[in-house]
């Protein structure tokens, strides 16, 4: 993929990952890993913001962050990061969990957002960055 292509995701992709409560991927799918072109051993004990595109504005994360850490489930629109240079846009639900050992993580599962998903998103989203001066 050349730098700054995006890339649409099927119908059927599902991609899913699993970050420790700090963020650090501990389980990617295969679905994860092809769309962001990273192989799984990339990605496990990475940050999941290894994939954060430069264009998600520091309010959406906040937001997601926020809601999670409070142990509810978190919904929106995010646009990912490819190893590449291009991007992905995903409807993405995060639950926070907790194991049987005690430890606490995230389980994000992602689908294809519709065109005027993205479109909308887009729209606020760049408001956002207008105000942090993006």
């Amino acid at each position: 993929m050349a730098a700054g292509q995006e890339t649409v995701l099927d119908e059927y992709a599902f991609l899913v990952s699993e970050t420790d409560e700090k963020g650090i991927i501990r389980f990617a799918n295969d679905d994860f890993c092809k769309i962001a072109e990273f192989s799984l051993d990339e990605l496990i004990g990475q940050p999941h913001s290894k994939v954060r595109h430069k264009d998600m504005p520091k309010k959406a994360f906040k937001s997601l962050w926020d809601t999670i850490q409070k142990g509810e489930v978190w919904t929106g629109y995010v646009k990912n990061a490819t190893k590449s240079g291009g991007y992905y846009w995903v409807f993405a639900t995060i639950y926070p969990f907790e194991s049987c050992d005690g430890s606490k993580g995230y389980l994000s599962c992602r689908r294809k957002p519709s065109k005027e998903e993205i479109t909308s998103i887009q729209e606020v989203y760049k408001l956002w960055n207008k105000e942090e001066g993006k």
